[in-house]
């Protein structure tokens, strides 16, 4: 990877800390892996999907900056992003909330924080993608 890829490896960076670090911190407590209101059942599921997405995190990290490869990072980070954000939309199918059983909801701006956070990261995400793209069409046609 060349030295001009600094955004793209800052906006990976970003967006693989809030899934692999940041979303992990937040859930490993009584809210959610030790919530005693979920069944076993979901709780495993929760705990597979914290650690399936920190192990995608650790493996696209030592991809960027071991192996100089960008591509398959921004494509498992938007995999992982654009994830919740499709199934925040559809959750009214399947009855999902964000909200806690006692009816409250971590908000940023009057917005679900997850929502903002995955948001912001997929934006970030797409833009770098599209930056990178270019820098590689300009650099094979000169």
């Amino acid at each position: 990877m060349k030295n001009d890829l600094i955004f793209e490896k800052i906006t990976l960076t970003i967006s693989i800390f809030l899934y692999a670090l940041v979303v992990p911190y937040l859930e490993i407590n009584n809210t959610h892996v030790f919530n005693p209101d979920w069944t076993p059942h979901v709780r495993i599921h929760e705990v597979w999907q914290l650690i399936t997405n920190t192990s995608i995190g650790i493996l696209s990290l030592w991809l960027i900056y071991k192996k100089r490869q960008v591509l398959l990072p921004f494509i498992l980070s938007m995999i992982i992003t654009g994830s919740f954000l499709i199934s925040f939309m559809i959750k009214n199918t399947y009855d999902g909330s964000m909200k806690y059983l006692d009816g409250s909801e971590k908000t940023l701006f009057g917005l679900n924080i997850g929502i903002v956070g995955f948001g912001f990261a997929f934006v970030l995400l797409v833009l770098s993608l599209i930056t990178y793209y270019r820098k590689n069409i300009t650099t094979k046609n000169t």
